[in-house]
C-alpha cells in the first residue's frame, strides 16, 4: 500500500503543471491542494500510539477506544509491557477525531518510529511482546434485571469506557444463549442459593423480599423446587459454556460461590430459612473439590445467618489491614512465554489498592496448585486476582466489590468513574474485557 501512494504521489507531482494548465488553477489555490496531496500521503504511512504508562489521561476510555477500533475493523496492537501495556494502530481521521471526543491521549508516529518500537519490543532481551487485537468481543453480564441497592464495578466501567454489553439472567442461560457471548461476567451474585445469606441483615427489606420472590417464581419457572437447584443448573451451564472455550470473569461473592456450588453439587447445604428443609448433616463431607475451578479443601460456613459462605474468604476482622495499608502486588510474567497472565496484568501500577467485599480476598493455602496466582497481598496468606483454564476455555477471579470504594455498603450511590479516570484496580477488569480479542502477532523476520 506504501509503495502504491508513493507511485501515485510522484506522479502527480511530476503531472503538477498539466494540471494547473490544464484547469487554469489559481496560483494561491495549487498549494492547498499539494499540501491535501501530501497529508494523505503521509498519513497512509502514520500510526496513532496511545501510551498507557502514567501520561495517559484516562486509561479506562483508551480500553474503549481500543474495543471500538476494532470494531470498525481496524486491527490493534497490544503492546504488552511497553508503557504501561500500549495501544497501536494505523492512522485514521475517525480515530484520531474519536480520541480527541474521548480525552484520550495520543500520539501520531512516523512509519519508521512505528518500526523502531516493534523491533524494540522483538529484542529477545526485553519483556515485551505483542498482541494483536482482531475481533470484538461480544459481552453478557449476569445480573438480575430487577433494581438492586448496589452496583457493579464491571458494569460501571463498561459504561464509563464505551463498551457494549447485555445484560442476561437465568432465563437467557437456561435457554442456551451463553454461546452468543464470547466474555461472561458474574455479577454480585450467590449461587449457593441463599440470597446473599443477607436473612440476619435485611430479611425485613422490600428489596430482599422481592429479590426472593423473583428467585423462587423463575425456579419454578424451570421446575426446580427450590432456588439452590436453579443456581446450581445455571452454574453448570456456565461451567459448559466455559469448557466449550468462553471466557468467564467474577467479582466479589460470585467467585467463592461459584466454586462452592460446583463441590457441592447433590448436597444439600442451605439451612432451612432459605429453602424450608434442613441441610445435610454431612455436607462438609460430602464435597467434591475435585469439580471446583479455583478452591479446594474449603470449610463451609452453614451458619444461615453468618455474612459468608466459607473460610476461603479471608475475613476483614482476620486481616489486620485498614484501607491506610491495604494493598496487592501484580506479579511480572515474561511477555514472550505467559502471554495471557501479562495480558491480564498489565497496568501503569504494579502496587494496587486493595478493596473489600463480601468476599473480599482468597486464603492462598485453599487455592489450587494449577491455578496462576496474579495478585496477592504482602505478608499475608491472601490472593486477589487469580486464572486458571477450563477445558477450551478461561476464568478469572477478582475479589472485592469496586476498585475504587474500599468498603462499599448496600444503599450507597455507584462511584463516579469521572473521578476515576487512571484507576489501576479498574484497569484489571478491563484487561478481561480485550482479552477475548486478542491473537499473538507475528514479528516481522
Amino acid at each position: 500500500m506504501a509503495g502504491l501512494s508513493n507511485y501515485y504521489y510522484f506522479n502527480f507531482v511530476i503531472r503538477t503543471s498539466s494540471v494547473k494548465k490544464d484547469f487554469k488553477m489559481h496560483p494561491r489555490t495549487f498549494p492547498f491542494i499539494l499540501l491535501f496531496f501530501l497529508n494523505c500521503f503521509i498519513s497512509n504511512a502514520n500510526s496513532i500510539f496511545i501510551a498507557m504508562d502514567n501520561t495517559q489521561s484516562n486509561h479506562l476510555k483508551a480500553y474503549g477506544i481500543a474495543y471500538w477500533v476494532i470494531e470498525q475493523g481496524v486491527e490493534v496492537d497490544w503492546l504488552l509491557n511497553y508503557k504501561g501495556g500500549s495501544f497501536m494502530m494505523d492512522y485514521y481521521q475517525k480515530i484520531e477525531n474519536e480520541l480527541i471526543i474521548r480525552g484520550v491521549n495520543y500520539t501520531i508516529i512516523s512509519d519508521g518510529e512505528q518500526n523502531r518500537i516493534l523491533s524494540e519490543i522483538a529484542n529477545p532481551a526485553s519483556n515485551t511482546d505483542v498482541m494483536k487485537l482482531e475481533k470484538a468481543p461480544k459481552v453478557a453480564v449476569y445480573s438480575p434485571k430487577s433494581a438492586l441497592p448496589w452496583d457493579d464495578a464491571v458494569t460501571l466501567v463498561l459504561t464509563y469506557a464505551e463498551i457494549p454489553y447485555d445484560v442476561i439472567f437465568d432465563d437467557e442461560v437456561m435457554y442456551d444463549e451463553l454461546p452468543k457471548y464470547d466474555w461472561l461476567h458474574l455479577h454480585h451474585e450467590d449461587f449457593t442459593g441463599q440470597f446473599g445469606k443477607f436473612e440476619g441483615t435485611y430479611k425485613n427489606f422490600p428489596w430482599y423480599r422481592q429479590q426472593k420472590m423473583e428467585f423462587a417464581e423463575s425456579a419454578r419457572k424451570h421446575g426446580f423446587s427450590k432456588v439452590s437447584d436453579l443456581k446450581l443448573a445455571v452454574v453448570k451451564k456456565i461451567e459448559s459454556y466455559v469448557g466449550g472455550g468462553g471466557f468467564l470473569f467474577a467479582m466479589c461473592s460470585a467467585t467463592d460461590t461459584y466454586d462452592i456450588a460446583l463441590a457441592a453439587e447433590g448436597v444439600d447445604i442451605v439451612g432451612t430459612v432459605y429453602d424450608g428443609d434442613p441441610p445435610d448433616p454431612n455436607a462438609q463431607q460430602n464435597l467434591d473439590y475435585s469439580r471446583t475451578f479455583a478452591f479446594k479443601d474449603f470449610k463451609l460456613r452453614m451458619n444461615p445467618y453468618e455474612y459468608e459462605y466459607s473460610d476461603i474468604d479471608n475475613q476483614p476482622g482476620s486481616r489486620g489491614l485498614s484501607q491506610n495499608n491495604d494493598f496487592f502486588t501484580l506479579f511480572e510474567f515474561s511477555a514472550k512465554w505467559d502471554p495471557i497472565p501479562t495480558m491480564l496484568t498489565q497496568n501503569h501500577e504494579k502496587i494496587i489498592k486493595g478493596f473489600m467485599g463480601q468476599t473480599t480476598a482468597y486464603k492462598k493455602k485453599l487455592v489450587k496448585s494449577d491455578v496462576v496466582i496474579m495478585g496477592e497481598t504482602n505478608g499475608l496468606d491472601e490472593v486477589k486476582y487469580i486464572h486458571g483454564i477450563f477445558g477450551k476455555g478461561f476464568w478469572t477471579f477478582y475479589g472485592g466489590h469496586d476498585p475504587e470504594d474500599y468498603q462499599h455498603r448496600v444503599g450507597e450511590e455507584p462511584t463516579d468513574l469521572n473521578l476515576h479516570p487512571n484507576s489501576a484496580g479498574y484497569r484489571l477488569i478491563l484487561n478481561n474485557i480485550l482479552f477475548p480479542a486478542a491473537k499473538k502477532k507475528k514479528q516481522k523476520t
